[in-house]
């Protein structure tokens, strides 16, 4: 938290409280919208979470979760220049949960919801987002999703294949996959083509556990009978054999896929091996076994598929056209954006996507996203591609730039 006005006498408290803020509420008051213009609602987001499933750790106790909400913050401000309020809530259900985040959307201009457990997350972006007139985005779901198709526009470049012909095997059914899945159909890929691995073997129509999954997981019902058109059944290795494309978001290995089932894989085969701390194959064993491109989720491996690489861009474009909704087109122009900038910096077999501290791809992204949103009728404010990429440049480099004031003056200390 930092002011963003001047206060040098107690004249100024006169302008920026009582009595001179009472014209700026009268004048929201009659028209709601311009609390986007006249207070900072639209630079704030909201980082909400129960703490029902806190990265590798599980479920915790809601005050426990609030230091990972806290490091997301970071990530929001120094990465894309938003300001992003933690909010850890004690909400025993999905519907309190939603009601929670409702009545608290006055004061934002979008919601970030963030380690939530599975199904329960799906249930909960689809209620807010429908309800809520600001955009809502499950990190764990499109963050994720975003950066793999992202990092799968590069892979495939690399290898010389499109989208909508390669089979592709999805490891782990969770809030990454599930979202995954969908947004690489809303990409073009052929869902039918795919292969989704849960605990339990192949998903497919006839498996003894379908109604129980209509029941208690739509979501996961519903890649079960629209996916898998040739009804391969069996486990990792099944769904692996002459598959173009694995996309692993299971748990850590090491193991978790051997080598051996890589080599049963299409020529040339990307493997996206993302479990942290340990990926489901390390990838010296997946490129000795032949795999023609291999990402992970860590920073020590090349390739790494993080979602900082997408979730501040995807705040600063929306906030910056005043959005009323994320949507999943959004995430795909965002994707997209991402692989346009890797292609024009250098796209390899070692760099498929850039890394975080590649700064010029964060304005970038922020301003696919705010034209798409234009583009979509999903936008208050109507801005030109050149004012959205400046807006986002200043916004992104004004955060770096105080930080480097802070640190020279010694108010910020230097971490040796």
């Amino acid at each position: 938290m930092f002011p963003k006005v001047p206060i040098t006498s107690l004249d100024d408290f006169a302008v920026w409280y009582t009595p001179g803020v009472a014209a700026v509420s009268r004048r929201v008051d009659e028209n709601p919208d311009d609390s986007f213009t006249l207070t900072n609602r639209w630079n704030t987001a909201a980082i909400v979470s129960d703490g029902s499933r806190v990265l590798g750790l599980g479920r915790l106790r809601p005050e426990a979760a609030l230091p990972v909400l806290e490091g997301k913050a970071l990530l929001f401000k120094y990465l894309g220049g938003v300001d992003a309020i933690p909010l850890s809530i004690r909400a025993p259900d999905p519907d309190a949960f939603v009601r929670v985040v409702e009545a608290l959307e006055p004061s934002f201009g979008a919601i970030n919801l963030e380690d939530i457990e599975s199904p329960k997350c799906f249930y909960i972006l689809e209620e807010l987002r429908r309800r809520l007139s600001i955009p809502v985005w499950h990190d764990d779901q499109l963050g994720t999703a975003g950066v793999v198709l992202a990092a799968l526009y590069g892979a495939l470049d690399v290898v010389g294949r499109r989208l909508g012909d390669v089979r592709i095997t999805l490891l782990g059914a969770g809030a990454a996959n599930i979202a995954t899945a969908r947004i690489l159909r809303e990409a073009g890929a052929d869902l039918g083509k795919m292969r989704i691995v849960d605990s339990r073997g192949i998903l497919h129509p006839e498996r003894e556990d379908i109604d129980e999954l209509l029941l208690k997981n739509r979501w996961k019902y519903e890649l079960a009978i629209e996916s898998n058109r040739d009804r391969v059944r069996g486990g990792v290795e099944e769904a692996l054999r002459d598959a173009d494309v694995l996309i692993a978001a299971s748990r850590p290995g090491p193991g978790v896929v051997r080598p051996e089932w890589v080599r049963s894989m299409a020529k040339d085969p990307i493997v996206f091996a993302l479990a942290n701390p340990v990926p489901e194959i390390m990838p010296q064993e997946a490129l000795e076994a032949g795999a023609a491109v291999v990402a992970t989720g860590r920073s020590d491996f090349p390739n790494q598929v993080n979602n900082s690489l997408l979730f501040p861009s995807m705040f600063r474009g929306i906030l910056d056209v005043r959005g009323t909704a994320i949507t999943d087109e959004l995430v795909v122009a965002a994707a997209r954006e991402i692989y346009n900038y890797t292609r024009e910096t250098g796209l390899s077999r070692d760099r498929i996507v850039p890394t975080m501290m590649e700064w010029e791809v964060y304005p970038r992204v922020a301003a696919a996203v705010g034209e798409a949103a234009i583009r979509l009728g999903l936008a208050r404010k109507h801005l030109s591609r050149s004012e959205l990429l400046e807006r986002a440049r200043q916004g992104v480099s004004g955060v770096r730039r105080l930080m480097e004031v802070l640190l020279a003056s010694g108010l910020l200390p230097r971490i040796q």
